[in-house]
C-alpha cells in the first residue's frame, strides 16, 4: 500500500476491528460482513495500485466497480437484515440480486488471491446442493434444495459465508495477524536471528539450525510458511551455503522449517483459532498440548541438518566467532515481555482477542525499553501492514464458510466419513494414509487453513471415533457397566466389540460420554483435529504444489521440485509425529505420559532421520539401516512395554558409538552426493 489515502482506510478499518473485538458493540453477523465489504474493497484498491496505467485502464474501473458492489452487499445486509426477519424471511428481487453478487465477489476474490482452486469448488459445492446431488447415487445422493433456500443460509444467516470462519477471521485471526505486524516492526525479526545464530554457531550444522530456531520463533508470530520462508530466508539460506550446505538442501531445511512456525505455540496461525472454535477447546489447552509436538517436528528438522553437516564433513565455529548471547539478550530482552503479557493473560482467563489488545500495547510499551522505540509513524506502518497482510487470509476464510455451509447441510460429511470407513475396514492408520492423500489434494488448491477446515469437517469426527474405540472397548469389556450401558451392550449380542462396530454413531457417543472421562474426550478429540491440522500442513512442501519451497527455492536459486523433493523429506515429521497423536498419550494423557512419549519419540526420530539420509555419524550400511529401523520401531510404537523402548534406545546408541569407532558392519565409505 503506497497511496495515503488507501493506507489511512487501511489504519481506520483496523481501528474499527479493535474496538469491536475488545468492547463486543456489533452483532457478530454485522461484524463479519464489514469485515468482507472492508476487506474486498481493499483488495481491490491494492490491484489499482499496481496497474501501471492507472485510471487509464478498464481493469481500473471493473476493480472499482467491484469494490463499490462489495460494500453494498455488506451495506445491504446491515440495513435490510430486520426487513427480511420481518417477511419472515420471504425472498424478494433484491435479496436475491445481493445474495448472488456477495457470493459471486467471494468467489472472485478467492480467484485473485489463491487462484482457480476456490473458486471451482465453490461452483460445485453449490451445484451439488442445487441439482447436481439429484443426480449422484449412492450415499452422496441429496435431492436438492431451492434457490432462495441456499442463497437465505450462504448470505443472511451464521451457517454460510458470515459464519463461524468469517468470525474466527474478523475477531481471532485478524487481532493475532496485527500483533505480529507490530512484533515484526518493533525489531523482533532481527533480534530471532541473532538469537538463533547465537544458540546453534557452536553445534556441528549451525548454519542450518538458525534457520530451524529462527523459523520456529518467528513462524509462531507470523503463521504463515511463506511469510516465515522469505522473510527469514534471505538471511539463512545464503548463510547455510556459505557454510558449506548445497543451495537445494538450504531451501529444503528453510522451507521445512518456516512450515513448522504454524505448529509453534504460542501463536500458531489462523489455523489455531479455527481449531480452538470448531472443537470448542479453549486455545490456552490448544497450545499448551502443542508444545512437545511442536519441539518433535523441529528437532527432527534439526536432525538433518546435523547428518547432512556430518555427511559434508562441516564444523562447528569456534568460540570466539560471532556476538555473544549475554549482548543479543540485553539487546532485545524487552521482545519477550509481550509474548509473556499474551499468554499471562490468557492463563487468566481473558479472551484471546482481548489478550491479543493488551500484548499489541506491550509491544508499544516494551520498545520504549530498547534504542528504537516505536513511534507514532511505526505504530501506523504496522497496523497497516497487519491489514495488508490479512486481505488473503480474510477473504479466503470467508469464501470458505459457503462450502462448509453445503457440507453441514447435505450430510456429505457423514457420507464422506462413511466412504473412508469402507476403504479402511475399521483400520486407524489406513484412516490416517486417506485423510493425508485428500490433504494433500486439497492443499494442490487451498492454503493450509481452509484445507484444514474442510477436512476437519469430513473427517473429524471419524477419526475421533476411531481413536476413542480401543479405550471405549477397553471401559466397556471392564465389566463394571452402568444398567442402561449393559442393556445396550445385551442387545447387540452382549459382545462389547461386536457392539461397538453395529451400534449407530448416536448411540455410540452417548455410552462413550458415559463411560470415559471428559478429559480424556477432550484430549482424542484434540488428537484427532491435530492429526489433521499437522497433515494440512504438508501442501507447503510437497511437490506439485508447495508454495514455502518454491519460495524458498527463488531465494537458494534451485530448480524448484527438486528443493519441493528436498523440503518433503526433511519435513517428514509432519507424517511421523501425527501417527503418535493416534496410537500414544502424547496429546490425551497425562504430562508424565506425554514427557515419556516425548524422550522416546526424539530418539525414534532420529533413527529414522538417520535411515532417510543412509548417514548418522558416518554413511550406513545395509545391517546398520535394518537396526535403525527396528531401533525406530522399537522406540516409537508406544503400546510396547518400556523395556522395549530402552531395548531400541541401546540399539541406537550403539549404532552411534559403533560408527565413530569405524566398526565397518555399520559404516560404509562416505560419499559426497548432493542431496
Amino acid at each position: 500500500m503506497s497511496s495515503p489515502r488507501l493506507r489511512w482506510t487501511a489504519f481506520l478499518f483496523a481501528l474499527f476491528h479493535i474496538y469491536c473485538n475488545v468492547f463486543a458493540s456489533i452483532s457478530e453477523l454485522w461484524l463479519s460482513a464489514i469485515h468482507f465489504g472492508g476487506f474486498g474493497a481493499i483488495c481491490m484498491f491494492m490491484a489499482n495500485e499496481a496497474l501501471s496505467d492507472g485510471k487509464q485502464s478498464a481493469q481500473y474501473w471493473i476493480n472499482l466497480g467491484l469494490a463499490l458492489l462489495t460494500i453494498a452487499s455488506a451495506g445491504y445486509l446491515v440495513l435490510f437484515e430486520n426487513a427480511l426477519y420481518a417477511r419472515e424471511t420471504e425472498y424478494i428481487l433484491s435479496d436475491y440480486v445481493f445474495s448472488i453478487i456477495a457470493i459471486a465477489l467471494a468467489m472472485e476474490f478467492t480467484r485473485r488471491t489463491t487462484g482457480w482452486f476456490m473458486p471451482i469448488l465453490i461452483t460445485l459445492s453449490l451445484s451439488y446442493i442445487l441439482f447436481l446431488g439429484r443426480y449422484i447415487g449412492g450415499v452422496f445422493a441429496f435431492p436438492g434444495l431451492s434457490l432462495e433456500t441456499v442463497m437465505y443460509r450462504s448470505y443472511f444467516t451464521s451457517e454460510g459465508m458470515f459464519g463461524l470462519t468469517a468470525n474466527i477471521s474478523s475477531t481471532f485471526v485478524f487481532m493475532f495477524i496485527i500483533f505480529g505486524a507490530f512484533l515484526l516492526k518493533s525489531g523482533a525479526g532481527d533480534f530471532i536471528v541473532r538469537l538463533a545464530n547465537c544458540l546453534t554457531r557452536r553445534l556441528v550444522g549451525g548454519a542450518g539450525l538458525v534457520s530451524v530456531v529462527g523459523s520456529g520463533l518467528m513462524g509462531s508470530v507470523t503463521g504463515s510458511a511463506v511469510a516465515n520462508t522469505v522473510s527469514i530466508g534471505v538471511i539463512t539460506i545464503p548463510m547455510m551455503k556459505k557454510s558449506g550446505f548445497t543451495p537445494r538442501f538450504a531451501a529444503g531445511v528453510e522451507a521445512a522449517a518456516s512450515t513448522g512456525g504454524a505448529l509453534m505455540p504460542p501463536v500458531m496461525g489462523a489455523g489455531a483459532f479455527v481449531l480452538a472454535s470448531y472443537t470448542q477447546i479453549s486455545y490456552l489447552t490448544v497450545i499448551a498440548a502443542s508444545a512437545l509436538p511442536a519441539l518433535l517436528y523441529f528437532l527432527t528438522v534439526s536432525y538433518f541438518v546435523r547428518i547432512e553437516a556430518k555427511r559434508l564433513g562441516l564444523t562447528a565455529a569456534g568460540k570466539g566467532e560471532g556476538e555473544s548471547v549475554r549482548t543479543v539478550l540485553k539487546e532485545g530482552w524487552h521482545f519477550v515481555i509481550p509474548l509473556g503479557v499474551l499468554i499471562g493473560f490468557l492463563i487468566a482467563g481473558r479472551t484471546p482477542t482481548s489478550s491479543a489488545a493488551f500484548a499489541i500495547l506491550s509491544v508499544i510499551a516494551a520498545s520504549w525499553l530498547s534504542s528504537n522505540p516505536m513511534r507514532l509513524p511505526d505504530i501506523f506502518d504496522a497496523v497497516v501492514d497487519g491489514v495488508r497482510n490479512m486481505v488473503t487470509t480474510a477473504l479466503l476464510l470467508i469464501a470458505v464458510g459457503i462450502v462448509i455451509n453445503v457440507v453441514t447441510t447435505t450430510g456429505v460429511g457423514n457420507a464422506f466419513s462413511l466412504m473412508i470407513v469402507e476403504w479402511a475396514q475399521g483400520s486407524l492408520l489406513i484412516t490416517l494414509i486417506l485423510v493425508a492423500l485428500a490433504s494433500l489434494v486439497l492443499g494442490m488448491g487451498l492454503p493450509v487453513t481452509a484445507s484444514y477446515i474442510v477436512l476437519a469437517t469430513l473427517s473429524a469426527p471419524l477419526i475421533f471415533d476411531l481413536i476413542s474405540q480401543s479405550q471405549l472397548l477397553s471401559a466397556l469389556q471392564s465389566g463394571d457397566l452402568p444398567g442402561n450401558v449393559a442393556a445396550t451392550i445385551r442387545l447387540f449380542g452382549g459382545d462389547p466389540a461386536v457392539a461397538l462396530q453395529e451400534m449407530p454413531m448416536e448411540m455410540k457417543q452417548l455410552i462413550r460420554r458415559e463411560m470415559l472421562p471428559a478429559e480424556l474426550l477432550t484430549g482424542m478429540l484434540l488428537s484427532a483435529h491435530l492429526i489433521i491440522f499437522w497433515l494440512s500442513q504438508d501442501s507447503n512442501v510437497t511437490p506439485p504444489v508447495c508454495l514455502a519451497s518454491f519460495a524458498a527455492a527463488g531465494i537458494a536459486g534451485t530448480r524448484p521440485i527438486p528443493t519441493g523433493l528436498t523440503s518433503w523429506k526433511v519435513a517428514k515429521g509432519l507424517y511421523l509425529v501425527p501417527i503418535l497423536f493416534a496410537y500414544s498419550p502424547l496429546i490425551s494423557g497425562s504430562w508424565p505420559e506425554r514427557l515419556e512419549v516425548f524422550l522416546w519419540a526424539s530418539m525414534g526420530l532420529y533413527a529414522m532421520a538417520g535411515l532417510l539420509q543412509w548417514h548418522l555419524e558416518a554413511r550406513i550400511t545395509p545391517a546398520a539401516a535394518l537396526s535403525l529401523l527396528l531401533s525406530a520401531f522399537l522406540l516409537m510404537w508406544t503400546p510396547l512395554p518400556i523395556y522395549y523402548h530402552a531395548a531400541g534406545a541401546l540399539l541406537l546408541i550403539g549404532i552411534v558409538y559403533l560408527q565413530r569407532k569405524g566398526n565397518e558392519l555399520v559404516t560404509a565409505p562416505n560419499n559426497l552426493t548432493a542431496t
